[in-house]
């Protein structure tokens, strides 16, 4: 499977993807409250402020959004930098309107974390970090700095200097904390979005080999009867020419080419899974299917079918489902990647469950990661490629593709370290009816090879 990570991208990849259009929109909302909340606090406050000045600060950034309306196109996207330096504008157009109004001592103060949130969601931390200093500089200086906020008879509105320190201090503490919840929230929804495109891109191409390892097979399957009747024919004309060498030379080649063609259908039969043209199989025999591409890599794999008491005639008929097998399959290369000798995939079964458990003789999964298996691209702080597995950047992407599609089959995971042998142990369990096929249905019938729809 192609390695996917977000460092696969291309350069810039995912960085010009912010509409200015939506930039615009929420500075039109920005701008419709500043002016109702100035007209309000006049007209039923009778508060004395400068609002000549007030809105032609209003008014810069009105004309901000009517050339960014007629000028780009409503399509445009902003790089890094450009959505930058809009995000810096209305910060730098906010704090100027707090200093026209009062400064710290005005109430909406706290609207500054705004800007802030938006870069954490938006942008890039770099970015974030910039605009986070800026808004601590900005509420620092109106601290000092501000037109006082004065009543209609000239009386000064002033909070007490401690209120205005604990408003200075809210809003450096939710600068900090809202940039960082947002930001590791879009994180983590940015690499739950990546993991889900890429155990969906593993997903259709499970299902893709499926299909044509279905066509194959019925290929072979149909084309077997044709075959074998001109090979019985050739060998007829080939005894019956034995006075003519030149003929019985040319039949003997016919006999030879439908041998051949019966074993090029039926080795590529084998290389697309044997028989997918089947949806049902023993479970014994898809969890060896799932294995089988890494049984030649170095490493010994036992299989443990049906021990404990439990009947290996008596196994259930499964449901073969790409997602079952490539998940089953992502598990076993982890597990043969990092044992030393020897992995063991014991199957398990009885009339409510089905279990499997891989297990190998390697150093096991690091306790402090145990609990965030199965995240999308998990890595070890400060931990380097693992040397036994090139191209592979312990992003954990693998596990996650496994546990995602597994769990779509209502399989529930478990990870863990086992003790014989003392490594990494897997627990797969499903409930009998999620994946088992029905009692009595194993012995319908097929029915004619339909056309597979294309």
């Amino acid at each position: 499977m192609t390695d996917i990570s977000p460092d696969s991208f291309p350069p810039g990849h995912g960085r010009n993807w912010i509409r200015l259009r939506t930039l615009t929109l929420l500075r039109w909302w920005a701008i419709a409250g500043q002016a109702s909340a100035l007209v309000f606090a006049e007209h039923f406050f009778r508060l004395d402020l400068e609002m000549g000045l007030c809105f032609l600060v209003i008014g810069v950034s009105v004309a901000s959004n009517i050339v960014a309306t007629f000028v780009f196109a409503e399509t445009k996207r902003l790089a890094e930098q450009d959505a930058l330096r809009v995000v810096l504008f209305d910060m730098l157009q906010l704090g100027l309107l707090l200093y026209l109004t009062g400064g710290m001592n005005n109430p909406f103060s706290i609207l500054i974390v705004g800007p802030v949130t938006v870069s954490a969601s938006a942008l890039s931390g770099r970015s974030t970090l910039f605009l986070g200093v800026t808004a601590v500089v900005i509420v620092t200086l109106l601290m000092q700095f501000h037109l006082p906020l004065r009543s209609a008879d000239g009386a000064v509105l002033e909070v007490s200097d401690i209120f205005r320190f604990g408003n200075w201090v809210a809003i450096i503490i939710a600068v900090v904390f809202l940039g960082v919840y947002a930001r590791r929230v879009v994180q983590e929804m940015r690499a739950m979005s990546d993991a889900l495109q890429a155990t969906q891109m593993a997903l259709a191409r499970e299902q893709k080999l499926t299909d044509l390892g279905g066509v194959v097979a019925a290929a072979a399957h149909e084309l077997g009867t044709p075959l074998a009747t001109i090979k019985l024919t050739s060998a007829e004309l080939a005894d019956e020419l034995h006075d003519r060498p030149e003929l019985r030379e040319d039949a003997l080649l016919i006999r030879d080419q439908a041998d051949r063609c019966r074993d090029i259908l039926r080795s590529m039969g084998r290389a697309g899974k044997d028989d997918l043209h089947l949806r049902r199989t023993p479970l014994t025999a898809l969890v060896e299917e799932a294995a089988e591409p890494h049984v030649d890599r170095g490493k010994r794999i036992r299989f443990d079918h049906g021990g404990g008491g439990d009947d290996p005639a008596s196994q259930p008929t499964v449901l073969r489902r790409p997602e079952i097998i490539h998940g089953l399959r992502n598990l076993i290369q982890n597990a043969v990647d990092f044992a030393q000798e020897t992995v063991i995939v014991e199957t398990r079964w009885n009339d409510a469950r089905i279990t499997l458990r891989i297990m190998d003789d390697g150093r096991g999964f690091p306790p402090d990661m145990i609990g965030r298996l199965g995240e999308p691209f998990v890595r070890r702080r400060g931990a380097a490629p693992d040397p036994r597995r090139p191209g592979y950047e312990g992003m954990g992407l693998g596990l996650f593709i496994a546990k995602t599609l597994l769990e779509r089959s209502g399989a529930d995971l478990t990870f863990t370290n086992g003790t014989d042998p003392a490594g990494a142990l897997v627990e797969v369990s499903w409930p009998l009816a999620a994946i088992a096929v029905p009692k009595g249905a194993e012995a319908a019938g097929l029915g004619e090879n339909r056309p597979i729809a294309g």
